[in-house]
């Protein structure tokens, strides 16, 4: 709530308050006349929020009623939950309680159950404040002289009716974008006028187009942003040389995936003297080019984040800075922002460095080429130097042991590419190693969840879906980006300076109970109690189940209990990765907080770390409001990639119909089962599909039991399945076993 908002409730609510008209209260408040506005629409804010309300005089009174604004999320089924801001808990709202409200509808509710410990507490919707959408995606269905709109979002809660007059261009079977002109009241459907026809549901590309309609995404930029991306140039400004650390002749690497464009990041591993290790991790300077409140900034502010989906990127910022000047192209002049660490052989950051830099990479790697480089050396370990203290110092003796049996290597031709800078990447692995070591000591959660890799033809049909393989090459880059991170949000945080940190706080308690009683299937148990719950104990669980076949089934459900990361302005810490500080540094190009945080950084380093006190008290302002929209854009941008990637896989599986699998039961339900399949797609098994036996719930357990012969069914178990049905119109993929 607003400051002013506020003092006025705060005035209304007082015990020696009696009910006073608006200039009443303006006069008590001392509210200056070209003032008197906004205090009327400070009251009709509070009275539409039923905080306050006018009796037969217009005199203003309090509310006796408590009552909380949260936003609405609807079932299918139409009860819902509305969340309520700094509560944890979800108030249940039955269908005939729910006022015809809409999914995502921020809603005025009354408690009319507290909670229990059987159930959730239950309340009544009083007010719709305000609907979440006025326009909506779906398929047109026409019926001559009016039609039907059923919207993509299943939860919506209602079909939308469009009479003839409002079809516009539609025609049967497409999938448009609804503009809605009378919202549900009273056993009504909504209504409303088609503003654009997408294409046909079949047709190629609609289905990712229908995702960016549904989430109002800013799909293109305007022409002026792109003008200003277009005037930063594709060369950097060589004036600005002399005031950064110059290390174009270093040896230096990015290492990213065959496809990416936008390189925001690139390394260096070395060896000193006295047997530590120096880390140079170099992020691409954006801060250097998207000025504060520029147009480009103001764009970036309002995406948040890039957006990954299936065949295309939504991306934060234009590609003529995301692809150009801000890409760190190998062969190419780039500013960045750097930070250098010692390391010892323990992995502790012992001593660091932030600096400005211009740097020119040695060569853009690829994950699979560096791994084939690291599967060469692995397999030939006899014959290579294993002696660490003797790579990157005495190079010549090193290429000489690199003189080996190559020409029968199947990756000749890229060991002999990068064959110079061999005892580099030896050293990148040797690091990486180390430090990933240390984490899983303190705790790190190793979750073994494998991304789906989707691939799509010409026209954007699914060709393939199998789970994405990583390699330790692509463990080398995360550990080293963790580093950084971590070394940044700590070095900022005791300078109390205005900062975007990272927060993953503990799960709660209750959740860790709910995750035992499906631990108990494999036995084992994660030891907690309300005060004390530690990523280590989620570790050992981790740990012990590595290399089994409940691996990845374990890592799901521990991932099910863990909150959801946000970025927050205070420091709270990260315990996914069991990290006191931890801050989002190294990658600007995609995400909005790292680019605030270099604003932030370059300053402190302009300015020698003697900031003016305005400049950290604006900016502690701005780090907070930042922070909320950031997390905001982030859940949409989570949504919608996973949005993508159902529609994908419900496309893939129709035409498996019939077709047989090996799967793995991911999660038992009071309605069936989940299976997961060795490609990553998931599909539901219901009661009616799972034989001619009846099986209770136990909901104790989180197993089925088979009413006559006690079969079981429980998460971890392997199950033969043949594919039933898919819609990728529903985005739903149903199995039946056999």
């Amino acid at each position: 709530m607003e400051e002013q908002e506020l003092k006025v409730l705060n005035l209304i609510k007082d015990k020696d308050y009696a009910p006073m008209k608006a200039k009443e209260i303006a006069m008590i408040m001392h509210v200056p006349k070209n003032e008197y506005n906004e205090l009327l629409n400070i009251l009709g804010k509070l009275e539409m929020e039923m905080k306050i309300q006018k009796n037969r005089k217009n005199q203003y009174r309090p509310v006796d009623e408590v009552y909380y604004d949260g936003i609405y999320r609807k079932n299918q089924k139409g009860f819902g939950f509305v969340k309520i801001e700094d509560q944890e808990d979800e108030i249940y709202i039955a269908k005939e309680n729910s006022k015809n409200a809409l999914n995502g509808d921020r809603v005025l509710i009354e408690i009319i159950e507290e909670k229990n410990k059987v159930k959730k507490a239950e309340g009544k919707v009083v007010k719709i404040l305000k609907h979440e959408k006025d326009t909506i995606v779906g398929r047109f269905e026409n019926n001559k002289n009016f039609g039907f709109v059923v919207p993509d979002d299943k939860n919506f809660g209602t079909d939308i009716f469009i009479s003839k007059k409002n079809f516009g261009k539609a025609r049967n079977n497409h999938k448009v974008l609804v503009k809605i002109i009378k919202y549900p009241e009273k056993g009504k459907k909504a209504e409303g006028k088609i503003i654009e026809v997408l294409g046909n549901v079949n047709e190629a590309g609609v289905d990712m187009l229908s995702l960016i309609k549904e989430h109002n995404l800013p799909s293109t930029f305007p022409e002026a942003v792109v003008e200003e991306a277009k005037k930063c140039g594709n060369q950097i400004d060589e004036r600005d040389i002399s005031k950064r650390r110059d290390l174009r002749k270093d040896i230096i690497f990015t290492i990213d995936g065959e496809d990416a464009k936008d390189l925001d990041d690139a390394v260096r591993v070395t060896k000193l003297e006295n047997g530590n290790y120096k880390l140079d991790v170099h992020i691409a300077d954006v801060s250097y080019y998207v000025k504060p409140n520029s147009l480009l900034d103001q764009e970036a502010l309002l995406r948040g984040t890039s957006i990954y989906m299936l065949g295309r990127v939504i991306p934060m910022l234009p590609r003529e800075l995301s692809n150009g000047i801000c890409s760190l192209n190998a062969g190419e002049d780039r500013f960045t922002l750097s930070c250098s660490m010692e390391i010892n052989k323990k992995g502790q950051v012992v001593s660091s460095d932030v600096y400005k830099a211009v740097i020119n990479v040695t060569e853009r790697m690829t994950y699979t080429n560096v791994q084939k480089i690291l599967d060469y050396v692995n397999t030939n370990a006899q014959e290579l130097s294993n002696n660490a203290d003797r790579i990157g110092t005495n190079k010549q003796d090193n290429d000489d042991k690199m003189e080996l049996k190559i020409q029968n290597n199947p990756d000749e031709e890229v060991i002999n590419r990068y064959k110079p800078y061999i005892s580099e990447f030896i050293l990148m692995e040797e690091l990486a190693q180390i430090l990933k070591n240390k984490r899983l000591e303190q705790g790190y959660l190793n979750l073994d969840i494998p991304e789906s890799k989707i691939e799509l033809d010409i026209d954007g049909r699914v060709t393939s879906i199998k789970k994405y393989e990583t390699t330790f090459a692509n463990e080398i880059i995360e550990q080293f980006m963790l580093t950084a991170n971590e070394t940044i949000a700590e070095k900022f945080f005791w300078l109390d300076a205005p900062f975007i940190y990272r927060v993953h706080e503990k799960p709660d308690y209750e959740k860790v109970q709910e995750l035992n009683k499906f631990l108990f299937n494999f036995g084992l148990k994660i030891k907690a109690n309300k005060d004390n719950i530690y990523p280590k104990e989620f570790a050992k669980i981790l740990e012990e189940v590595q290399g089994k076949e409940e691996e990845k089934v374990v890592s799901n459900l521990v991932l099910r209990t863990l909150k959801v990361a946000r970025y927050e302005a205070i420091n709270e810490g990260h315990f996914g990765i069991a990290s006191k500080y931890y801050c989002h540094f190294t990658s600007p190009i995609r995400r909005y907080p790292d680019l605030f945080i270099h604003r932030v950084i370059s300053k402190y380093l302009e300015d020698n770390y003697d900031v003016e006190d305005n400049f950290v008290e604006e900016y502690k302002k701005q780090a907070e409001e930042r922070a909320k929209q950031s997390s905001e854009r982030e859940n949409i941008a989570t949504k919608v990639e996973r949005e993508s990637e159902d529609i994908k896989k419900a496309e893939y599986m129709e035409g498996k119909i019939g077709e047989e699998y090996e799967g793995i039961i991911s999660s038992v339900t009071s309605f069936g089962i989940f299976v997961e399949l060795e490609n990553t797609v998931e599909g539901l098994i219901r009661f009616d599909d799972l034989g001619d036996e009846y099986f209770i719930y136990d909901e104790e357990r989180k197993i089925l039991i088979g009413e006559h012969t006690k079969i079981t069914y429980k998460i971890g178990d392997k199950i033969n399945i043949r594919v039933k049905d898919a819609s990728k119109l529903m985005r739903t993929v149903d199995f039946e076993k056999i």
